[in-house]
C-alpha cells in the first residue's frame, strides 16, 4: 500500500549514521542522498531499489505523536537483533529488546528503538524460527 514514507529530522549528519547503520542488518541501503543545504535529505531501501523511507533536514522537525511508530520487514531473527544492536551502538534509544512478543502472535519477533529525533522504530519478522 505504501510507496514510501518521510520523516523531518533536525540533523541529517546524525540521522545518516543512525539509519546506515541500523537498517544494514535488515538488508537496507541508502539508495541516494543531498545532504547539503536546507532541504537536505536522503533515501533508504532494497539495493538497486528506490527509496521507502526518507529522511528530510527540517527546522524544529518532531516525530508524529503517541501511537505511532514505523515496522520495518527483517529477514530473520538475527536481522532483528543486530538492528537492535547498531541501533543503540548509534544514539538510539531502547523501546524494547529483542525477543518473541507472543500476544501478537506465536512467531512474532521484534525489537523497538527510538531514534536520535524521537522516532520510534520496530524492527519485525513473523514467521516461525
Amino acid at each position: 500500500m505504501l510507496h514510501h514514507l518521510s520523516l523531518g529530522v533536525t540533523n541529517i549528519e546524525r540521522a545518516m549514521a543512525f539509519y546506515d547503520a541500523a537498517l544494514a542488518p535488515l538488508g537496507y541501503v541508502r539508495v541516494w542522498s543531498d545532504p547539503d543545504g536546507d532541504d537536505a535529505a536522503v533515501g533508504y531501501g532494497p539495493p538497486g531499489g528506490g527509496d521507502r523511507l526518507a529522511l528530510k533536514r527540517r527546522v524544529g522537525a518532531r516525530p508524529p505523536g503517541p501511537g505511532f511508530h514505523l515496522a520495518l520487514a527483517a529477514p530473520s531473527r538475527a536481522a532483528v537483533d543486530a538492528f537492535h544492536a547498531a541501533a543503540l551502538r548509534r544514539g538510539g534509544r531502547d523501546d524494547g529488546a529483542p525477543g518473541l512478543r507472543p500476544h501478537y502472535g506465536p512467531h512474532y519477533y521484534a525489537a523497538f528503538v527510538v531514534d536520535p529525533d524521537g522516532h520510534r522504530i520496530e524492527a519485525v519478522i513473523n514467521t516461525p524460527e
